[in-house]
């Protein structure tokens, strides 16, 4: 059964007040990159006009490709998911086969849905899930810190309208033949932040996994979560440091929510994501964060 649990505004305040990302996340020049060429949006049936991402799980000791820098043609589509709103258009991963698949929501950074995060939807529909990219910033991205925070600040000051936008983003993966009903959510940072206050307060889903996002230590807050939480963070990061996630775990425990959270020593905010920063750094914390969520997402979106 879908039902919206309360809270949800005051939580998201609280969650997403610090910035995130790293020097990858500007350009050098300060210039805006060129919009992504994407298939267009498919209309009728799902699977009518949709390209298909090609089932290839990654070995044991394999990466995602996305993440260690691979510039690859994306293989999934633009869709328009939130109904009135043509400027908000999410990217769509679909895997080859008939299915029904699970399916994720992810949640971008503060610098908008960039082409990293399209294609780690490639890959994980490469492992099997049906992947909404959503976009909380109505086709735009920032190309400075200060366009960052502009377009992340506005985001926030409009609660309701960013509640209706990934409940929109879920409804439209429920909705498709080839999904199975189970979705999670998923999110870096900002979308970290995104992630955990709208597995309190949104509509029912299946999974939330966070990387290194804003998070909450209050347990009584953290009751209305339903599912079990996945949680990677970093040693080196000041947002959230670790004091934070082990006020944040001990606030689990309190409230009887099963989690699976883990510091990564020598590493920084970001490094999962860009591994290609320092590969020889983050390759291995990397890949280790990585079959944990495979698992966890097996386990909490497969059963």
């Amino acid at each position: 059964m879908i039902s919206m649990r309360a809270g949800l505004p005051i939580l998201v305040f609280a969650l997403l007040g610090a910035g995130c990302g790293d020097a990858a996340d500007v350009p050098a020049d300060g210039a805006v990159p060129p919009p992504p060429v994407l298939p267009p949006e498919p209309s009728g049936s799902p699977g009518a006009q949709e390209t298909r991402v090609p089932l290839a799980p990654t070995a044991d000791d394999e990466l995602p490709p996305a993440i260690v820098g691979a510039e690859r043609d994306m293989q999934g589509m633009s869709v328009a998911y939130v109904e009135g709103d043509d400027e908000t258009n999410g990217y769509l991963a679909v895997p080859a086969g008939d299915g029904p698949f699970p399916a994720l929501v992810i949640v971008h950074e503060w610098n908008g849905l960039v082409d990293r995060v399209r294609r780690v939807a490639d890959d994980l529909a490469a492992e099997g899930y049906v992947v909404l990219a959503a976009d909380l910033y109505r086709g735009r991205t920032g190309a400075t810190s200060d366009e960052n925070i502009a377009l992340m600040q506005e985001a926030q000051a409009d609660q309701p309208a960013m509640i209706a936008n990934l409940d929109a983003a879920v409804s439209f993966l429920r909705a498709r033949p080839d999904v199975t009903g189970r979705v999670g959510t998923m999110g870096w940072c900002f979308g970290g932040g995104v992630v955990l206050s709208y597995g309190l307060g949104g509509v029912n889903h299946e999974a939330t996994a966070i990387f290194y996002g804003q998070l909450l230590d209050d347990p009584e807050a953290l009751q209305a979560m339903d599912h079990e939480v996945y949680g990677t963070f970093a040693r080196e990061d000041s947002g959230p440091a670790p004091d934070e996630v082990a006020r944040f775990e001990q606030a689990l425990d309190a409230a009887g929510v099963e989690h699976d959270l883990h510091i990564y020593d020598a590493v920084d905010h970001g490094f999962w994501l860009r591994v290609d920063g320092d590969p020889e750094l983050r390759t291995e914390p990397a890949l280790d964060a990585w079959q944990r969520l495979k698992a966890y997402l097996d386990r909490t979106l497969r059963r």
